[in-house]
C-alpha cells in the first residue's frame, strides 16, 4: 500500500494561509523549491481541494510563462501526476486532473492500493481535514516558515482524538524554514 501524505507551508502558529488566504509567505527559496522537485518525483497521485488545485494550474502552462529551469523541471514532473480534484464549485478540470465522483477515503483507498512505489499526497484544509477525521493519513510533512500569521486556515483542524506521530525528518534551510516529518504511531 502506498502511504498517504499531507504536506503543507504552515506558520509558526500553525497557518497555511491567512486571513484573506494569502500565502505568498509560502514562496520557496532555491533550495527549498529543489527539495520539493525531488519530493514530488514519489507522488503517485494528487488529492487536492479546489483553491490548491487552482494555484497550481500555473504548472499548466509553464512554458509559455516560467523561463527557470527548475520551474520547468518542475511542471514536467507535477503535469502527468493523476489528480483528483474535490470541488462543489467547478465543473470541470484540465490536464491530468478529474473531479471527485467519490468520497475522500475511497478515492484514498483506490490510489493507495496501487502496486509500485511513491505515496498519495493530499493539499488542501478541507480535505486534509476530511482525511484526518477518518484516520487516512499516513505521513506529515510540514515546512514551517518563520511568520506568525494570527489567524486564517489552520494546518490542523480540532479532531476527535489526537494523533500519535513520530518524528522521522527534519531539516533547516538556509531561509529559515524548517521541514518536519511525522509518521503516525498505530
Amino acid at each position: 500500500m502506498l502511504p498517504v501524505i499531507y504536506s503543507m507551508s504552515v506558520s509558526l502558529d500553525g497557518f497555511i494561509a491567512g486571513r484573506d488566504g494569502d500565502i505568498g509567505w509560502t514562496v520557496p527559496d532555491e533550495e527549498q523549491f529543489r527539495f520539493h522537485i525531488e519530493q514530488t518525483r514519489s507522488v503517485a497521485a494528487q488529492l487536492c481541494g479546489r483553491r490548491l488545485y487552482q494555484e497550481m494550474l500555473v504548472w499548466e502552462s509553464a512554458e509559455q510563462t516560467m523561463s527557470g529551469a527548475a520551474e520547468l523541471e518542475f511542471a514536467r514532473i507535477w503535469r502527468p501526476i493523476p489528480k483528483v480534484v474535490f470541488s462543489r464549485t467547478l465543473n470541470s478540470v484540465v490536464g491530468n486532473a478529474q473531479l471527485a465522483s467519490d468520497d475522500v477515503a475511497t478515492d484514498v483507498d483506490r490510489f493507495r492500493d496501487q502496486p509500485g512505489d511513491g505515496v498519495v499526497a493530499i493539499g488542501g484544509a478541507g480535505l486534509a481535514a476530511a482525511a484526518m477525521a477518518e484516520d487516512l493519513i499516513d505521513e506529515y510533512r510540514l515546512f514551517v516558515n518563520p511568520v506568525v500569521l494570527g489567524g486564517g486556515t489552520r494546518y490542523f483542524t480540532p479532531l476527535a482524538e489526537s494523533l500519535d506521530l513520530r518524528l522521522v525528518d527534519s531539516r533547516i534551510f538556509r531561509s529559515r524554514v524548517v521541514y518536519l516529518r511525522y509518521v503516525r504511531v498505530r
